[in-house]
């Protein structure tokens, strides 16, 4: 499948058609969703990070069932904006699901999602066991809602 920057990947949607935003963790990949208008992004839920296979063939389940076209994959990386080894995987993560799922993907910069996420949190006061629940997706979330905003077509 083709890698897009975001503003094409938003354009060659069909209409109508939502993206699930990705924070690929270590254990856990976060899942976020935009709507058809592709203005707002809800956390989705969460996939234990396994094997590629299983993990395409529920992300291609979730996109079918609720009528997403693409991927948004955060891509973490360096303070400095440096394309470092945490980068790298999250990007061969991505082409490799993207493929495996037959959906197109773009690479979007979540430095610092899940620290402001947790922060967000900490703020309300959500206990520690239910932000370890729910980190994941609202990173996934705090991601796409980002790429969304930057990629409104001018006009």
């Amino acid at each position: 499948m083709p890698i897009f920057n975001m503003a094409d990947l938003r354009a060659a949607l069909p209409r109508h058609s939502r993206l699930i935003g990705i924070d690929p963790g270590a254990r856990t990949i976060g899942l976020a969703l935009s709507d058809v208008l592709l203005m707002l992004a809800t956390p989705y839920g969460s996939l234990p990070r396994g094997k590629m296979g299983r993990t395409a063939a529920d992300l291609a389940a979730i996109a079918a069932k609720e009528g997403a076209g693409g991927l948004v994959v955060g891509l973490p990386l360096s303070m400095d904006g440096s394309f470092g080894p945490a980068a790298q995987a999250a990007k061969d993560f991505g082409r490799d699901l993207a493929n495996a799922a037959g959906l197109p993907v773009a690479f979007w910069d979540e430095r610092l999602s899940s620290a402001a996420v947790n922060r967000a949190m900490i703020e309300a006061d959500v206990t520690r066991a239910k932000r370890a629940k729910a980190v994941d997706a609202a990173a996934a979330a705090y991601m796409l809602q980002a790429a969304l905003d930057a990629s409104v077509p001018p006009g």
